[in-house]
């Protein structure tokens, strides 16, 4: 037995719910103080990393060059990543005040790409100069070591960092534009209704 159902003509008929402006306005404010407080997190945990490696120098002192550059470079590499990363709060702080619909969606389409740079270049740069730093700063103490302990060391090393790379980031990227696609989807929406 068939039947004639027009679904184009049902699909036109249903009662969509729509994005309330206020809602989405308290989203949008949920999502910037979340990140900013994420930037402020990153900042103090990186800072206290940094003085607490520089404490290790001063107190350990270590004999090997190698030693040196790889604390230095861990060191430069955080600073970086942190100088790169803080250059989101003015992003951030733009979603705060009295905008139009337009203006918050280009906000976002801003912070979008500054997101995504930091997720790929600068996250790049940051665990590639932190792996070398940190094998540099391994070598004097493993070279001290049984060759079997070393290579345990190196090997635990590469797997942080692998674990890091190849699970918690991506899963972060993801996490974060599923977050930020939600809020340009809704603001697109809104807009559209507006022209309409």
């Amino acid at each position: 037995m068939a039947t004639n159902i027009d679904f184009k003509n049902l699909w036109k008929q249903q009662t969509a719910e729509k994005p309330s402006i206020e809602e989405l306005l308290g989203r949008l404010k949920k999502f910037k103080n979340e990140n900013i407080r994420k930037l402020v997190v990153t900042n103090i945990l990186l800072i206290i990393t940094c003085i607490f490696i520089g404490l290790i120098w001063y107190h350990y002192q270590p004999e090997m060059l190698t030693t040196k550059i790889g604390i230095v470079l861990v060191i430069v590499a955080m600073l970086i990543f942190l100088s790169a990363y803080n250059q989101l709060f003015m992003s951030f702080n733009k979603l705060d005040s009295d905008r139009t619909n337009s203006e918050y969606l280009q906000s976002l389409y801003l912070l979008k790409n500054k997101q995504k740079f930091m997720q790929t270049t600068m996250l790049n740069l940051y665990f590639i100069m932190l792996f070398v730093g940190i094998c540099l700063y391994m070598y004097e103490y493993t070279s001290r070591m049984e060759f079997i302990y070393s290579v345990m060391a190196y090997a635990a090393t590469f797997i942080w960092i692998s674990i890091n790379w190849f699970y918690l980031r991506p899963k972060t990227i993801k996490k974060q534009l599923t977050k930020i696609n939600g809020l340009i989807d809704k603001f697109e929406e809104i807009n559209s209704q507006l022209k309409d």
